[in-house]
């Protein structure tokens, strides 16, 4: 890894078919895929080399070596060393533990067999082995790991349709063909390896995968070198102190110390005690603050994968935390950056409503025929007496299918259109069922209601249309195939039907539509629009529908017109265009319909919570801007209340900055976008966005394509579609390629510095979850991808606002306020030994045991920190989720920064006063009860150890907010643990077992009988704790937060719940969207009409126009017994036609 040489950028490649070793001879890259990050060779080196990039354990190394030297060490190595071992060894195994999960989740792919041929034989081979020019076979529904070359299939000439849903999360297919001199090989040698592993697309688009770090991490770097200055700094007031000491009043004491040797160098004794005094306050930042930093964050990481609540039973798939140090990030998000389909969506799309010729199909009524809310009582329409519908579909209104029974024409042209005017191939499985492979899945949405409903479309050939009418097989003659493309927005045949009729059927966008109707259907087109902005109003994805009837002869001369287009060479495309406008014309409009593109569950919820917490989505897609602004709407990310929407859709740079700058404008006024002709700095123009932000009102969002977003991400632009983008709600990026969306997210964290979390499924979202602070994987049927370089994962989109506002938001407040009570108690506990070094000659003499000092932070005091670190929580769960506001203080990092810090160092400074000092005068030519002297240093070093563990555990008990049996257990337990320890360590036994480790022989049972002994202690412990107590009560008062307000009423409401207020449904009156927006690319036409995607069947009749009666009996019968009593009700004076 270290050695490894960088490749040069290949240029072309070449390979020879099936043919090993001359292949071999290129080095290509080998199949395999690696997205771990140690192999058992470089894990000591690389994890060490990572582990000593943190500050405090460089630190600790250093101060391990000054140890070692005897004439400046006032403490044994081992107090080091041990926790150094410790805390390295734990990282390193948590480290190694999550990269065999990786290795092991590698194996998963590699492992996979396919079909290579080898030796002119198919044989059996892993995915890993697979090299660059191997001829492999593949099956239906069988993976791919590696970018192939299609050399032949089965499929009619050689047509293969591939699902990408692991890549993109789209589960449409798409149509590759073989090469024309390969297509005829035959279909068991189907695909050529071209790039294999770490050349392959998916992994070219991958991205590095980075070192994470949190920002309490990183601010924890600083304050380590802030607190080494500031022991630099007492160390000097020492040394300078040493040095007056010795040459002032140290000679006096040369005869009681024994000293032969002349005078001492008072310079030279300053130095030596200023690194013995840099070794003693060292423990303002012990070792174990960083061991206890991971167990906590392993605690708070198995919280997260013990969450049954983000437990998704569908899939039996559990949340899972996949690194354990990034816990505390989560709760300070405030960019998330979110991929659409199979995130935001399913990607599954279902008929709801429909307007037929004015009336509206697809609600519920009462008896009384008055609309009502769909609920769980309402029946589904039944299809079962039709054999070949499709089990899966509901639909709740009947009034549909008796207008059917009923035999209304228009509803019979209605759901004809919808089985005619499409791109669906169709074919049976083994079972017999009728299998539809659509191109987008708005089509298969509308073409399996007309199915539900009676008009099958059974299948086609390049110059017909079969369709079962209600039982009856109709062939229709397709005699032009009028396809969608993204400017014309709607779709066209032309068919002849068995009575010689020729009919043009459209469908497409109604804005399009409308502008192409007769002037007859005037009041037909009024109602309609109504339905239609009702459906908008629901999120609702619409189509007209309209037909036309055309003559034969003006047929015949439009259609050679056409054949004349096709044939030219210049302007094609413009006169066949011409051509389709002249025949779409004069439209008869029938409806149109409404499909819902399922969101997944809970979306809208998570969303508008996350908004609520002042996290700003932005959504990153390849999908086109029809549809990522249609799932914005239903989704409400976008609203018709915004006061604009900028759609930035400029070719050139030029005409991208022009754009950006008009947007500014009208968002900014002129002033602020001219920025008054000044050059403003960057930290200058960050004050200055936040200032504009705080006085922007209401809401915007940007919409930006990819080509435009490809010239706005240059450095001249950057910075104006930052500061615009910053200042909208909403941002939408449509036909993003995978490293656009990491640059986008690199954008917004170098600029803004804001944290960023980004989450997706698919393997195009890799570089964008790597890229961003926390990466979160959606484990659905998209494939592992995604997971496998995320930093969490779950099933369902709705579990990342319990990710964030409960554990986010918990591991956050825990985190901080451990860290603020560790430097207190730290601070408290060292800076003792600078106010006793006046007291000793500025000699390096410890003011406590040095047992004492080994035990404090390890035994007497770890256990409280652990407990509220992993248990404590300001409020409960749901109150985190009822209340997004809480979440703010984490964005606006308020638990815990450098004021925060001096805070908690006063804090200490203060109670080491009181620790040393009251302690000092009360012991002050003081006698005890007996008579005898207490103002001995052994009886001193006692009185303040055990009013420091007292103080600290009040203080600890004061902090913690949520009480377990477990925080019971480890406060008073340490308290019970320290004179325990205290006692024996004093007791005759272990001086008479080792007489120079346990020099305090006798001194805790003397000194703790004494009575005035706990006074002090008592008195210290109240003159350290009381303003503490007064200050919080105070505050909690007169300046309560929104958590304290929270926990009042929660102890004020224990025996009366409220319950969780309903949100209203609101609905929209406007934005009417296309279906066609889901329609990704120009549709499969021409592929149909030319009949290659076409398998060779029986010819059909000579005429291609003859009914054939089908199970005719069958299915009308059942229908009309089923329903006898049904169409009577409903009209008794009309003839039943069907």
């Amino acid at each position: 890894m270290f050695c490894s040489k960088k490749k040069s950028l290949e240029v072309e490649r070449t390979v020879k078919a099936n043919d090993r070793e001359y292949n071999e001879k290129f080095q290509y890259a080998d199949n395999r895929i690696h997205t771990s990050k140690y192999n058992v060779l470089t894990f000591l080196p690389i994890n060490l080399f990572e582990q000593f990039q943190r500050v405090a354990n460089a630190y600790f190394l250093f101060l391990l070596i000054l140890q070692l030297i005897p004439e400046i060490s006032s403490l044994t190595w081992f107090t080091t060393i041990v926790p150094l071992v410790l805390v390295i060894t734990m990282t390193a195994v948590k480290d190694a533990t999550d990269d065999y999960f990786r290795h092991k989740s590698d194996n998963q792919v590699n492992n996979r067999l396919s079909e290579v041929l080898i030796n002119s034989k198919l044989q059996n081979e892993k995915w890993m082995n697979v090299k660059v020019g191997d001829i492999v076979k593949l099956e239906n529904n069988q993976f791919v790991a590696a970018d192939l070359l299609l050399l032949s299939s089965s499929e009619p000439h050689s047509l293969c349709y591939i699902e990408t849903a692991e890549l993109d999360g789209e589960t449409n297919l798409k149509v590759r063909h073989a090469l024309s001199v390969t297509s005829e090989l035959g279909a068991d040698i189907n695909r050529l390896a071209k790039f294999d592993g770490p050349d392959t697309k998916l992994i070219q688009n991958s991205g590095k995968t980075k070192l994470k770090r949190t920002s309490i991490d990183r601010l924890l770097n600083t304050l380590v070198l802030w607190i080494f200055g500031f022991l630099v700094c007492l160390g000097i007031i020492l040394a300078i102190g040493n040095s007056i000491w010795e040459n002032q009043v140290g000679d006096q004491f040369r005869t009681f110390l024994f000293w032969k040797e002349g005078r001492k160098n008072p310079v030279f004794s300053g130095f030596l005690t200023f690194w013995s005094y840099i070794i003693i306050l060292n423990t303002v930042v012990p070792i174990s603050l960083y061991v206890s930093m991971e167990v906590i964050r392993l605690g708070h990481s198995y919280f997260i994968n013990w969450d049954r609540r983000m437990y998704y039973s569908g899939k039996s798939t559990p949340a899972e935390a996949r690194t354990t140090t990034l816990n505390e990030e989560l709760g300070q998000i405030e960019y998330i950056f979110s991929d659409k389909t199979g995130t935001l969506t399913q990607n599954i799309m279902t008929f709801k409503k429909c307007s037929i010729n004015g009336k509206i199909y697809g609600e519920v009524h009462d008896d009384m025929g008055q609309k009502t809310h769909m609920t769980k009582k309402n029946e589904p329409v039944d299809f079962s007496v039709n054999p070949q519908a499709d089990r899966t579909f509901q639909f709740f209104d009947h009034r549909l299918m008796e207008s059917i029974k009923l035999g209304d024409s228009k509803v019979y042209e209605f759901l004809r259109l919808l089985a005619l005017c499409h791109t669906v191939m169709s074919e049976e499985n083994s079972a017999g069922q009728l299998i539809y492979q659509v191109q987008s899945p708005d089509e298969g949405a509308l073409v399996t209601a007309a199915r539900n409903f009676g008009f099958i479309f059974k299948s086609r050939t390049p110059e017909t249309i079969t369709v079962e009418e209600l039982g009856t097989l109709v062939t229709y003659q397709l005699l032009a195939f009028l396809d969608f493309n993204n400017i014309r927005k709607r779709m066209s045949v032309i068919v002849r039907n068995p009575e010689g009729q020729i009919k043009l059927y459209c469908k497409g966008a109604d804005t399009i539509l409308f502008e192409k109707l007769h002037p007859s259907n005037e009041d037909l087109l009024n109602l309609t629009t109504d339905h239609l902005s009702e459906f908008a109003g629901e999120g609702l994805r619409t189509l007209a529908i309209a037909y036309r009837d055309l003559d034969d002869k003006y047929f015949k001369e439009w259609h050679k017109m056409l054949e004349d287009a096709n044939a030219l060479m210049d302007e094609r495309d413009e006169r066949i265009a011409g051509l389709y406008e002249e025949i779409e014309r004069d439209l008869m409009l029938l409806g149109a319909t409404a499909v819902e593109d399922k969101l997944q569950e809970g979306v809208i919820e998570t969303i508008t919570n996350l908004s609520l917490a002042h996290i700003k989505i932005w959504v990153l897609t390849g999908d086109k801007q029809e549809t990522a602004i249609n799932i914005g709407y239903a989704c409400n990310m976008l609203t018709d209340d915004m006061k604009d929407v900028f759609i930035i859709s400029g070719n050139t740079a030029v005409e991208v900055r022009e754009e950006l700058r008009k947007a500014k404008e009208n968002l900014f006024g002129q002033n602020r976008s001219s920025s008054n002709g000044h050059v403003v700095f960057e930290k200058q123009q960050l004050e200055l966005d936040s200032v504009v932000e705080e006085t922007i009102t209401g809401d915007y969002a940007l919409i930006i394509n990819g080509h435009s977003l490809a010239h706005a991400l240059e450095s001249d632009v950057k910075n104006d579609l930052i500061e615009l983008a910053c200042m909208c709600k909403t941002v939408v990026c449509c036909r993003v390629t995978p490293l656009q969306k990491a640059q986008v997210v690199e954008l917004v964290k170098n600029y803004r510095h804001a944290v960023t979390l980004a989450i997706g499924d698919g393997a195009n979202d890799v570089s964008m979850i790597k890229s961003a602070h926390i990466g979160v994987g959606i484990s659905g049927q998209e494939g592992l991808q995604a997971v496998l370089a995320s930093d969490y994962s779950f099933a369902q989109f709705r579990y990342l606002q319990r990710l964030l506002l409960v554990h986010g938001r918990w591991s956050y407040f825990r985190m901080c306020k451990f860290l603020r009570y560790f430097f207190y108690k730290n601070f408290a506990f060292t800076l003792v030994h600078f106010w006793f070094g006046f007291f000793c000659g500025f000699s390096a003499q410890t003011v406590y045991d040095q047992w004492f000092i080994a035990l404090f932070n390890i035994v007497y005091t770890s256990l409280p920190v652990l407990a509220m670190g992993i248990f404590d929580q300001d409020v409960s769960d749901q109150s985190s989720m009822d209340y997004p506001q809480l979440y703010e203080p984490g964005q606006l990092n308020l638990l815990f920064n450098k004021h925060k810090f001096f805070i908690c160092m006063a804090h200490g400074i203060y109670t080491s006063l009181v620790l040393f000092f009251i302690p000092y005068g009360a012991f002050y030519n003081v006698a005890g009860e007996d008579g005898q002297l207490i103002a001995d240093y052994q009886s001193f070093a006692v009185t303040m150890a055990t009013s420091l563990v007292i103080v600290v555990s009040v203080q600890i008990a004061l902090d913690t907010s949520y009480w377990t049996v477990i925080n019971h257990v480890f406060i008073w337990g340490s308290i019970a643990t320290y004179f325990s320890v205290l006692f024996t360590m004093h007791s005759n036994g272990i001086f008479g077992i080792f007489p120079s480790q346990f020099p305090f022989v006798g001194n805790a049972r003397h000194s703790l009988t004494q009575k005035c002994i706990w006074l002090v202690i008592l008195l210290t412990t109240v003159a350290s704790v009381m303003p503490v107590v007064v200050f919080r009560f105070l505050k909690v008062d007169l300046f309560p937060t929104l958590s304290d307000q929270i926990r009042q009423r929660q102890k004020s409401q224990k025996k009366a719940r409220p319950l969780r207020s309903q949100r209203p449904q609101t609905r929209r009156s406007s934005s009417r969207r296309s279906g066609y927006a889901f329609a990704h690319q120009e549709g499969y036409g021409e592929l149909i009409t030319s009949g290659r995607n076409m398998r060779a069947k029986n010819p059909p009749p000579a005429s291609g126009l003859e009914k054939t009666p089908y199970n005719s009996t069958s299915w009308i019968e059942n229908l009309c017994k089923k329903t006898t009593d049904t169409v009577s009700s409903f009209s008794q004076d009309k003839t039943v036609k069907l």
